[in-house]
């Protein structure tokens, strides 16, 4: 006689193996899904220590932007007592314009120990990145495109562009002529 059991296949066992194996996706599964929540915490750490630096490094950008004005001013008050003819015959106009000079290297040292730099463009190269053309100068003496006066100056706060420098830029006597001939 046969036995019963030899020809049917136990149930109870077969699930036991697919529970198994599904116990063991799920094992899987849930290691995957920890290890990117972990690799995810470590990312948003990073990119929080990045944010936190720039914050500390560039936080006073927008004062410092604004504070520019101030050296501006000045230094426009400056020219325009010294060009006032009222002014140039008081006595007392080389006191007053001698602390006005003490006032801005003071803000210019202020400027410096907080990384803020002044860009040196005369007789540069002209560089869309820190410059702004205001003008061009017929120069026959330099090289087309050479920053040959400087209208306004530009800053650096660190490594980032505070103000660009407003220029004024070399071009030859003849291209005027050339463009206009071009756009005909």
């Amino acid at each position: 006689m046969e036995n019963k059991n030899d020809k049917k296949p136990d149930k109870n066992n077969d699930n036991s193996e697919k529970k198994d194996l599904s116990l063991e996706e799920k094992l899987k599964e849930n290691e995957d899904k920890l290890l990117r929540t972990l690799a995810e915490l470590e990312n948003q750490r990073r990119r929080s220590e990045k944010e936190i630096k720039e914050a500390f490094e560039f936080g006073g950008f927008n004062f410092a932007k604004e504070t520019l004005a101030l050296l501006d001013n000045l230094q426009r008050a400056q020219i325009s007592i010294k060009n006032d003819q009222k002014l140039k015959s008081n006595e007392d106009l080389d006191k007053f314009l001698k602390n006005i000079d003490v006032i801005e290297k003071d803000l210019v040292k202020i400027f410096e120990r907080n990384n803020i730099k002044k860009i040196n463009c005369l007789k540069e190269k002209f560089d869309p990145n820190s410059h702004q053309a205001m003008l061009e100068v017929v120069d026959e003496s330099v090289e087309p495109g050479t920053v040959v006066q400087e209208v306004q100056p530009g800053y650096m706060f660190g490594e980032r562009l505070l103000r660009p420098s407003l220029v004024g830029i070399s071009k030859k006597k003849g291209a005027d002529s050339k463009e206009k001939d071009n756009k005909k």
